[in-house]
């Protein structure tokens, strides 16, 4: 987000008589920054604009309700794409005003198009800044830079409803087999999904869905488990073992799901208790087939291995408040990171855990630079030291762990944070 003028014209006439402007001279405009919740502050007749030059891709589509969950939908497309245009299937689940009127969303966006430019600009020398000053209001220089690559017209969305009972919590995508999903409902159920027919309808057409004009089409779940005693929001797919689910609830209870044979799945009659409040979120181990992790309300986190009983191998203080999210680094699976209630994230090593000793060694980062609770947390898939913070203060943050630590820089943004406050 940047900063602007609201009312050019109300501006210009606050200029002083005789201070050498004429009134034919446009507003200076304010120099292009990073917007910070909580830091920056807006003057009188300014208001916030979102920069599209901050983005290769940025593209909106209004689809009705909020969805508080969302899942990729891994297609065979390929996993590396690096020339546009895009096209992302992925799954979404609705929170209505009425139980009876949420649905499941399965979507196809394609022709995503986007600008072409280096990730890292090179640096303008002084007869280039010359030059771009010179033909600053050339058109051809300024098609040149925002050319778009790929295709030209607007993206194509696509969409098909499944009726859902009840709000969605929390959706996922099972990994090996994506056209199965499982869905949290707020009435206190899980349900699995087959989405294939959608996905292959979805496939196989290229027209565009007129706005209101998807009909919900009635689809009976493939199982639906009610043995939770309240709602929840935690649920993860093994990416390891096919079909193998953990979920779990506000009561504090995770269940553990095994497939069988067809598409049923058995969930354990006794639950895994060790957490002494609601249970968040739920990790697998990228690595340990029977081995997953979960985070709650109670500050706490924990490491669960199934072959052990329903009892955590280990339990840790992580945080002075409720721990919301949980990201297990799939290209360093020592690495833990967790998002808590207060604003702060963590990153873990968890060979440093320790249940001889009370001091927490794991700990290798702490960072408290957001004020509001983190909503998701999330390992780059591709860059083992690169992780994303989103949280409720409206920020998403890059993180590189493996930059050295700028403490001029970090005291600079301390000061100005607490002078803000």
């Amino acid at each position: 987000m940047v900063r602007s003028i609201k009312n050019p014209k109300k501006a210009k006439r606050k200029n002083k008589k005789g201070d050498g402007s004429s009134a034919s001279s446009s507003v200076p405009s304010m120099p292009t920054k990073v917007w910070q919740p909580g830091v920056d502050n807006l003057e009188e007749g300014e208001e916030l604009e979102c920069d599209p030059t901050a983005y290769n891709c940025l593209h909106a589509f209004h689809i009705g309700w909020p969805c508080l969950s969302f899942d990729v939908v891994r297609d065979s497309l390929g996993l590396l794409r690096t020339d546009f245009p895009h096209t992302v299937y992925f799954v979404a689940g609705t929170q209505a005003e009425n139980p009876d009127w949420n649905s499941i969303g399965i979507f196809k966006v394609s022709n995503v198009s986007g600008k072409r430019r280096e990730l890292v600009p090179t640096k303008a020398t002084t007869s280039d800044s010359d030059m771009d000053a010179d033909n600053s209001n050339s058109d051809s220089d300024e098609d040149s830079e925002d050319e778009e690559e790929g295709g030209s017209a607007a993206p194509i969305l696509q969409l098909r409803k499944v009726a859902h009972s009840g709000c969605v919590n929390r959706i996922r995508a099972m990994t090996q087999n994506p056209h199965i999903c499982a869905s949290w409902s707020d009435a206190g159920y899980v349900q699995i999904w087959d989405f294939s027919t959608h996905l292959n309808a979805l496939a196989e057409s290229e027209t565009e869905v007129p706005r209101g004009g998807s009909s919900v089409f009635n689809q009976a779940p493939i199982f639906n488990f009610k043995g939770h005693k309240d709602e929840g929001y935690a649920i993860d797919w093994s990416p390891r073992v096919t079909g193998r689910l953990v979920t779990g609830d506000c009561k504090s209870c995770i269940r553990l799901w095994e497939p069988t044979s067809g598409a049923t799945w058995n969930v354990d009659a006794t639950p895994f208790t060790g957490h002494t409040a609601s249970v968040e979120d739920l990790q697998w181990s990228p690595t340990e087939d029977h081995v997953f992790a979960s985070c709650s309300v109670d500050g706490h986190i924990a490491i669960w291995d199934a072959r052990l009983g329903k009892s955590p191998a280990i339990s840790f203080k992580a945080h002075n408040a409720d721990v919301n999210v949980l990201s297990w680094n799939r290209l360093a699976s020592v690495m833990l990171a967790s998002g808590s209630d207060d604003g702060t994230f963590s990153i873990r090593d968890l060979r440093l855990l320790s249940t001889k000793s009370e001091e927490d060694k794991s700990l290798v980062a702490h960072f408290d630079y957001h004020k509001h609770p983190i909503t998701s947390i999330e390992w780059s898939p591709h860059e083992a030291s690169t992780l994303a913070v989103s949280s409720s203060d409206n920020q998403l943050t890059i993180w590189d762990l493996s930059l050295e630590k700028d403490e001029e820089e970090e005291a600079e943004f301390k000061a100005k944070n607490k002078r803000a406050s």
